[in-house]
């Protein structure tokens, strides 16, 4: 690649919009996280600082600036202060492969929505970079010198190792069937038509990836690493200030990436009917396809937000139970059907009863394993109050004599 004004331009202008961005957008869903939760438990929540509470997100962080940094003397302080920048960095650089807007995967002169533009190993990279983001949790929880710090940093080992194998078997029938490991080309093979969008075809792969997306962000049900009710703050219980503000600022670019990949891999990325084709080179149809990428993103940014209002947190032993026991045999079931497909050459909508099928089948074995349950532990609560019985009325003559 010749490097000239003409390459660099477009790369500074890309790595300042995700540099500026990031960090605001941070606040801000924090801001509209609130309002959410405020609206599904029938509050009102922040509204007191700028018009409708607007304001909130910038008073918020000219706090965490002037907060006292406190330091706990039984801390090791090298590795205290390196991990929290850890995950944020990961985060970062496995936005630098992810267009945030309309790109072609074939090379083209000016501005294209991508730092890093034509990377053919786009998902594998992305896969590493963000695996790589435990470290910085693990770091933290063992730098912090703190039983309830180290336990969450061993959760989240062990959820980010389990999750990572339902993540890579989800995308697996993506990268099969598009034949590249490039976000753009996996974009651009989902252009002739809603029908090709890859959910249709893969709903089950779909499922997985943003069950075991969410699962690798910490969000809740998956928050086990902080639980509060166990670990009073987990990982960064000896956290405070701008330090504690930069793990969750990786949290919230984690999510931000989970929603741009699963609207560009699975919801035909910025192509929408009446859009399809080439990108359109003209500012009017790069607005437009753009606004159509953000509308998608924000479709399962408020997902994601909803269910962390609605569900509960799950136990950890269930946690580690919906990884080995239900989404990888899930994902090997239906990687095995998608090789199938593509080795007899059978038309990809058959994949869609296929994943269907297998849902099915995998709530089937789920509801009578939950009713074998349920009756053991009915067996053996009718069994208690008859034992109690027996012995009241054994006792019974003795306290009459």
């Amino acid at each position: 690649m010749t490097w000239n004004w003409n390459t660099i331009w477009p790369l500074l202008v890309a790595i300042g919009i995700v540099l500026a961005v990031i960090p605001i957008l941070g606040l801000y869903l924090t801001f509209i996280e609130r309002k959410v939760a405020a609206w599904i438990q029938d509050r009102i929540g922040p509204n007191r600082v700028g018009p409708f509470g607007l304001l909130q997100a910038v008073a918020d962080g000219i706090k965490i600036f002037l907060k006292e940094q406190v330091i706990p003397d039984h801390v090791f302080k090298t590795v205290y202060f390196f991990a929290p920048t850890i995950g944020l960095i990961c985060a970062m650089l496995s936005i630098a492969v992810i267009p945030f807007g309309p790109a072609s995967p074939t090379p083209s002169d000016g501005f294209r929505a991508i730092i890093a533009p034509g990377v053919d190993i786009g998902i594998l990279f992305v896969m590493g970079v963000s695996s790589l983001s435990a470290y910085g949790i693990i770091l933290g929880g063992w730098a912090s010198n703190n039983k309830y710090s180290m336990y969450g940093a061993v959760r989240s080992c062990a959820q980010f190792i389990s999750y990572e194998i339902p993540l890579g078997l989800s995308l697996l029938g993506v990268i099969m069937a598009t034949g590249s490991l490039n976000i753009e080309s996996i974009v651009a093979a989902q252009g002739d038509g809603i029908a090709n969008w890859n959910i249709w075809w893969q709903p089950l792969a779909a499922i997985m990836f943003f069950t075991a997306a969410l699962a690798e962000t910490n969000r809740l049900p998956f928050d086990l690493p902080e639980c509060e009710q166990e670990l009073v703050g987990g990982f960064h219980t000896e956290y405070s200030g701008i330090k504690f503000v930069l793990f969750f600022l990786a949290e919230y670019t984690h999510v931000v990436a989970v929603c741009f990949l699963t609207a560009l891999l699975f919801l035909g990325g910025w192509h929408f009917p009446g859009l399809t084709g080439p990108v359109d080179s003209s500012l009017s149809g790069f607005l437009m396809r753009w606004m159509v990428l953000l509308a998608k993103v924000s479709l399962v940014f408020a997902v994601i937000v909803q269910l962390r209002w609605t569900l509960p947190r799950f136990r950890f032993d269930q946690l580690m139970g919906l990884a080995w026991c239900a989404l990888i045999p899930l994902g090997i079931a239906n990687f095995l059907g998608l090789v199938v497909v593509l080795s007899l050459d059978l038309p990809r909508w058959t994949l869609a009863p296929y994943s269907i099928a297998l849902l099915f089948a995998s709530a089937l074995i789920n509801a009578r394993q939950v009713t074998k349950r349920a009756k053991d532990l009915a067996a053996r609560s009718f069994a208690l109050p008859s034992t109690a019985k027996s012995a009241a009325v054994y006792a019974q003559p003795q306290l009459t004599r």
